[in-house]
């Protein structure tokens, strides 16, 4: 009895292999696609090659954008700019009337504070009034080498939209032209490539000018607030060279009890 139950059950199980095999063969097979393949190389069916070449160009744009923010916001510090050494050295020289040494000290800074310093005191001899253009001329001048660098990341955060949106339509004519060559009816994969890869451009090149335009916005004004930082320490260090301007005291008055001298009398 009991060799049949076995017999019985094996036979059961094994004609139920097949059944469990065709029901999964049914089941609708689920592909994934990882991030990679979202958003750094799509699957483009060998047909948008260019498209991951725009990907791959603006992948090393981001990192660019972002290494060189990084270099510039430590670059760009108010200790690095107008460094407290370098105010406190300047005062105690010109304190001690050491011009000449506070003029040498000033030419070696080559910070925003030291240049403008030195040019402020190379025109003592002309006069306060020459010494106050100088400082005007040497801080406009020192400001625009601060600011130079920093358009870069204004450069690539206009250009990296344009090049995205030139993925865009280049990826939009590729699956437009997909669709003519099939008649209508195209193959989905390969339509959906040049799609893909017209939004990934796209996506990529707001990731680079997003941050690329917030860096230079950022650090334009920290180093615009430190040059105007700098030009009020820069006057008060040369206020001793400015004329006094004495006020003159007022004549004093007349005592009330003097005498007027008394007219002749005619006789």
């Amino acid at each position: 009895m009991r060799s049949k139950l076995t017999m019985t059950s094996a036979a059961l199980i094994t004609a139920c292999f097949p059944l469990l095999a065709m029901a999964q063969d049914d089941k609708p097979k689920s592909t994934t696609t990882n991030l990679f393949q979202a958003f750094i190389w799509p699957e483009t069916h060998g047909v948008e090659v260019l498209g991951n070449l725009i990907i791959l160009l603006l992948l090393l744009m981001s990192a660019v954008v972002m290494g060189f923010s990084i270099m510039l916001i430590f670059k760009f510090r108010r200790n690095q700019v107008i460094p407290e050494e370098t105010r406190d050295e300047i005062e105690a020289l010109l304190a001690e009337k050491k011009y000449r040494e506070a003029i040498e000290f000033a030419q070696e800074e080559e910070s925003y504070l030291g240049q403008v310093v030195s040019a402020a005191l190379s025109e003592a001899a002309n006069g306060y009034a020459a010494m106050e253009r100088a400082v005007e001329e040497s801080g406009d001048a020192e400001a625009v080498k601060l600011l130079r660098p920093i358009e870069y990341l204004n450069v690539m955060g206009n250009i990296s939209p344009m090049i995205g949106l030139f993925g865009t339509v280049f990826g939009m004519i590729v699956a437009f032209q997909t669709l003519v060559d099939g008649g209508g009816s195209a193959d989905p994969a390969k339509l959906a490539g040049g799609i893909s890869t017209a939004l990934v451009t796209t996506f990529w090149g707001l990731v680079v000018a997003i941050p690329a335009l917030t860096a230079y916005s950022l650090i334009r004004n920290k180093v615009d607030a430190h040059c105007a930082e700098g030009l009020l320490i820069v006057e008060d260090l040369i206020s001793p060279f400015k004329p006094s301007g004495k006020k003159k005291k007022p004549a004093s008055a007349a005592p009330a009890t003097s005498a007027r001298p008394e007219k002749p009398k005619s006789e």
